[in-house]
């Protein structure tokens, strides 16, 4: 994509689904809509979306690209690696404990003004 501004956060501790739900409110809106949002989403998702969006737009910012313009064009966020533990149950059993990573991207640009 030319004239794009990203980031990416990889590694993030909290699964692929819980990000989505925060991730899917943000989607196509313009960058002080989504912030926000964002600040008004009782989640800890949302604060790591958040911190990611404020990259995304000092990145754009350094490209030179005008802030006041910008909206997410594109936002998703895909599984990273499991973390498997195992825990003591009864009768001898144990339970699988998986911990969810996930690799989060932001992709921000520049509204065309229509003339």
């Amino acid at each position: 994509m030319e004239n794009t501004a990203k980031a990416i956060l990889r590694y993030a501790h909290l699964s692929p689904f819980k990000a989505r739900q925060v991730i899917n409110l943000i989607r196509g809106k313009d960058v002080a809509t989504a912030l926000a949002i964002l600040q008004r989403v009782p989640k800890k998702s949302a604060r790591i979306v958040e911190k990611l969006l404020r990259s995304a737009i000092a990145n754009a910012e350094n490209k030179g690209m005008d802030i006041d313009n910008l909206y997410v064009v594109k936002i998703h966020a895909e599984q990273g690696p499991m973390l498997k533990r195992y825990t003591p149950k009864a009768h001898g059993r144990a339970t699988m404990i998986r911990r969810r990573f996930s690799h989060i991207y932001v992709y921000l640009a520049e509204r065309k003004e229509e003339v």
